[in-house]
C-alpha cells in the first residue's frame, strides 16, 4: 500500500480545521483590545458585547452541524468541506473590515458556521478514505490541525493586530478549495451512488496502482447491501440507537469538560488568575502544550487505544480541575466595584510574582494537555468510526450540533458565573464532569482499535463483545 496520495487528500480535507482551530480562539486575543480604552469608540464592547462576541461562534457552529446533516447526504462529503470556505471567507471579510458591532458578530457568527460545517464533514471524509491500518492516526489529523490552527492565532495575535488575524485567517480555506478540487470522493459515498467503476478507480488512486481494491469494494459494498434506507422503527434498535447515543453524549460530556470556554476566554482568565506572565504569551504556552499533547496522541492512537487514552485523559483533567478549584476557591476576590475596562467579569489586575502564581498556569497546562491526548481527538474519530453507514452523515451533523448548542450555553454562562462567583464555581463543575467521563468511558464505550468500519457495525448489530481482547 503507498499512503502517499492518501496523506495529501487527508491534508487538504485539515485545512479546514486549521481554520476552524484558529477562528474558534480568535476573540481570545482581540477581546482584550476591543475592551481597552484605546479601541475604536464603534467597536469597543461591554460586558455584554464581549460575552456575545466570544460565545456567538458557537452557535453559528451548531448552525453549521445542522447544515452539515443534509449536505453529506445530499452532495457528499468532499463537496460539503468546500462549501464551508464560504462563510468562512465572509465571515473573515467582515471581521476585517468591521465599522460596527453588527459587522463583528456577524462576522463571528459565519466563521462559526464554517467551523460546524467542517467538523460534521471531515472525520466522516478522512474515515472513509482511510484503511483501518492508519485510520487511528489519520482520525488525529483534524484534532491536530485545529489546535495547530489555535496555537498560529495564539502566536500571530502576539505580533499582529486584531483586523491583521482576520486577514489571515483567510488563507487556509481558500488553499482547501483548491486542493480539493484534486482530490478524490469517498469511495463509500461513490458505492453508494452505484458507481462502482469510479470506486474502484478512487481506492486505487488512494493505495497505489498495485493494490487489490476487490476485497475493499466487495466489504463496503456488503456493508452497503445490509443497510437500507434507515427508517424510524430501526432507530430503535440497539444498532442504530447505541452507537448514536455514544456519539451524542460523547459529544456533550466533551464540551461540558469547559474545554470551549477555557479556550475562548484564555487570555481573561489568566488574567484573573494573577499569573506571573502577561496573559498573551501563557496562551500561547498552553497552544505549545496543547500541540504537544494531540501528537502524542496521534502516535499512541493505534498502539495503547482508544479507551486506555480515554482513561488518562479524564484523570488528567479531573486532578487539573480539582487542582483549579482548590486554587480559586482559597484566592481572595478583588474588593470594590468591577474595574471599567474589565473582560466579562475578570478582573484585569497585575501579575503575580510568588510560586503559587504558577500553579493555575501549570494546572491548566495539564487539563489542556489530558484533554488533547483522549477526549479531544478520539471524540472526533469515535463519532466517525461507530455511527451506521447508512445515517452516518445525518448522525454526525447532529452530533456536531448537540456539542456545539451544548458549547454556546456553557460559554455564555460561564461568563455570568465567573462575574458573580469567581472561577470557583466553573472549576468545580468541571471537575464533576470529568469524573461523569471516566465513568462513561468505563461502562459504555467499545474499544474500535484494529478494527474496520465494518467489524465495528457488526458489533452493535449482533452485540457481541470486543474490547481491547482481540
Amino acid at each position: 500500500i503507498n499512503n502517499s496520495r492518501l496523506f495529501l487528500a487527508v491534508f487538504s480535507a485539515v485545512l479546514g480545521n486549521f481554520n476552524f482551530g484558529y477562528s474558534l480562539v480568535f476573540s481570545s486575543p482581540v477581546i482584550p483590545q476591543l475592551k481597552s480604552p484605546d479601541a475604536d469608540p464603534r467597536l469597543r464592547m461591554d460586558t455584554q458585547q464581549a460575552a456575545w462576541f466570544g460565545s456567538i461562534y458557537t452557535l453559528g457552529a451548531a448552525v453549521g452541524g445542522l447544515g452539515a446533516m443534509f449536505l453529506n447526504d445530499k452532495i457528499g462529503r468532499k463537496l460539503s468541506i468546500m462549501v464551508s470556505a464560504v462563510p468562512s471567507t465572509i465571515g473573515y471579510m467582515l471581521l476585517g473590515a468591521a465599522v460596527n458591532l453588527g459587522m463583528l458578530l456577524a462576522g463571528r457568527f459565519l466563521t462559526g458556521v464554517a467551523g460546524g460545517m467542517t467538523a460534521a464533514s471531515i472525520p466522516v471524509y478522512i474515515s472513509e478514505i482511510s484503511h483501518k491500518k492508519v485510520r487511528g492516526a489519520l482520525g488525529s489529523c483534524p484534532q491536530i490541525t485545529a489546535v495547530f490552527g489555535s496555537l498560529s492565532l495564539y502566536l500571530l495575535g502576539l505580533v499582529l493586530p486584531w483586523r491583521w488575524l482576520a486577514v489571515v485567517g483567510e488563507g487556509p480555506a481558500l488553499l482547501m478549495i483548491v486542493l480539493l478540487v484534486f482530490m478524490p470522493r469517498s469511495p463509500r459515498r461513490l458505492l453508494s451512488l452505484g458507481q462502482e467503476e469510479k470506486a474502484r478507480t478512487v481506492l486505487r488512486w488512494l493505495r497505489g496502482e498495485h493494490y487489490d481494491t476487490q476485497t475493499e469494494l466487495l466489504t463496503i459494498q456488503h456493508s452497503i447491501d445490509t443497510q437500507g434506507r434507515v427508517t424510524l422503527s430501526q432507530l430503535a434498535t440497539p444498532s442504530f440507537y447505541k452507537p448514536i447515543m455514544i456519539s451524542v453524549v460523547m459529544r456533550f460530556l466533551q464540551q461540558m469538560t469547559g474545554i470551549t470556554p477555557i479556550l475562548v476566554y484564555l487570555q481573561p482568565i489568566f488574567s484573573h488568575s494573577k499569573i506571573a506572565l502577561e496573559p498573551r504569551y501563557d496562551a500561547a504556552l498552553v497552544g505549545v502544550v496543547r500541540l504537544f499533547s494531540v501528537v502524542i496522541a496521534a502516535s499512541l492512537m493505534d498502539k495503547a487505544g482508544r479507551k486506555a487514552l480515554l482513561y488518562t485523559s479524564s484523570m488528567l483533567m479531573f486532578l487539573s480541575t480539582l487542582t483549579l478549584t482548590i486554587v480559586s476557591h482559597t484566592t481572595s476576590c478583588p474588593p470594590g466595584p468591577t474595574p471599567p475596562n474589565a473582560t466579562l467579569g475578570f478582573d484585569q489586575g497585575s501579575y503575580g510574582n510568588s510560586g503559587t502564581d504558577v500553579i493555575p498556569l501549570v494546572s491548566t497546562m495539564v487539563f489542556i494537555f489530558g484533554y488533547a491526548m483522549g477526549w479531544g481527538p478520539i471524540t472526533w474519530l469515535l463519532m466517525s468510526e461507530v455511527l451506521p453507514l447508512v445515517a452516518r452523515g445525518v448522525a454526525s451533523g447532529l452530533c456536531v450540533a448537540v456539542s456545539w448548542l451544548t458549547a454556546f450555553l456553557l460559554t455564555y454562562v460561564f461568563t455570568l458565573l465567573v462575574e458573580g462567583y469567581g472561577l470557583y464555581v466553573p472549576y468545580l463543575w468541571f471537575m464533576i464532569v470529568c469524573v461523569l467521563c471516566l465513568l462513561f468511558n468505563a461502562v459504555c464505550i467499545p474499544e474500535t482499535r484494529g478494527r474496520s468500519l465494518e467489524e465495528i457495525e457488526n458489533y452493535f448489530r449482533t452485540g457481541r463483545t470486543f474490547t481491547i481482547r482481540r
